[in-house]
């Protein structure tokens, strides 16, 4: 993979449109070869409608938001709190009362194994 500097102005990246079971998530992306950087909103009340298990690093960058992991624990991360889980590592779902603005990164190097 070989990405030139670039500085992002998400403003300038138009949003697309996710519905959660409950509430609507925006997504400006990024998409490069193996690689995908997100900025993701969530409205307020937004509930995601599926169980991921993809892996990711999300850093909060405002609001609040709990990511509900399958075996029943809740885990609430606050404005400048991050997590990171490598793929299929855990079922994981995100959820937010009050809205939440999130920087997603995910590809190939959070593959199980990609690293010696």
């Amino acid at each position: 993979m070989n990405i030139p500097f670039q500085a992002i102005d998400w403003d300038k990246i138009s949003p697309t449109i996710h519905e959660g079971t409950t509430g609507i998530s925006y997504w400006q992306t990024l998409q490069f070869e193996g690689l995908r950087v997100r900025r993701v909103t969530y409205e307020p009340g937004y509930f995601a409608n599926h169980w991921c298990e993809k892996g990711h690093i999300v850093h909060c960058l405002e609001g609040a938001f709990t990511s509900e992991l399958a075996t029943g624990e809740k885990i609430l991360l606050n404005k400048g709190m991050s997590y990171i889980v490598t793929d299929g590592n855990s079922s994981h779902r995100s959820s937010s009362e009050e809205g939440t603005v999130l920087l997603i990164i995910d590809g190939d190097f959070l593959k199980p194994n990609s690293y010696p």
